[in-house]
């Protein structure tokens, strides 16, 4: 694991067992950066960053929890005790830098364009999300597809995946490895635990890939 990972967990451990609070504090260089707090009156907080250890005073309300160690890297943000901007943005910068792009957010998968190639697309990592179900594999555009394709083929109704974003997130990219997955598996065959059926267009179901 990244060093990063060891280091923030360490810190937040560390402090846990000291029976500190820790927080996180707006930044203008990182956006957020970790804290202990030292006392917390009259709507003003004092301060200690863990990472120069320099103190501030800043409005209590400014202040976000820090969630517990054993979250962080989670796959999936809608298990945090702590669903705030600061610990979601912690979240995916943690798994961006361990070249760990995609994360579950309830129903959602969010995603971060690594502006670089990644070994995360070969036929072999395919195969790995046939038929899978969501929890079996690691959060994935391939796991996205292949759920729409084994509910079209179990529910009998037709799906729709909605990429959204700004521009240069990676929309198209990752529309891309949808079609080519549903093309893949389509010809290749179907999941033994997916009986073949035709599908009807009674009903569409959506899955959110952001």
């Amino acid at each position: 694991m990244h060093a990063l990972r060891k280091d923030l967990t360490g810190k937040i451990g560390q402090n846990a067992a000291a029976g500190a609070k820790l927080v996180w504090v707006p930044d203008n260089r990182d956006g957020y950066i970790m804290a202990k707090v030292l006392s917390d009156e009259g709507g003003k907080m004092s301060v200690e960053r863990l990472d120069t250890l320099a103190r501030m005073t800043i409005d209590s309300k400014d202040a976000q929890p820090v969630n517990p160690a054993r979250f962080n890297g989670t796959e999936d943000m809608s298990n945090l005790t702590e669903l705030n901007e600061a610990s979601v943005l912690a979240n995916l910068k943690e798994r961006y830098i361990n070249d760990l792009i995609y994360t579950y957010s309830g129903l959602f998968c969010v995603v971060v364009n690594p502006y670089k190639q990644l070994p995360i697309y070969t036929p072999e990592i395919l195969e790995m999300y046939k038929g899978k179900k969501r929890a079996q594999m690691p959060p994935h555009v391939f796991s996205v597809a292949d759920e729409a394709y084994q509910h079209m083929l179990q529910d009998r109704e037709d799906q729709s995946i909605l990429c959204t974003g700004e521009s240069g997130a990676g929309k198209t990219e990752n529309t891309k490895k949808i079609i080519r997955y549903l093309a893949t598996i389509a010809a290749g065959g179907r999941s033994t635990s997916s009986p073949p059926q035709t599908p009807s267009p009674t009903k569409t179901s959506t899955s959110s890939l952001q």
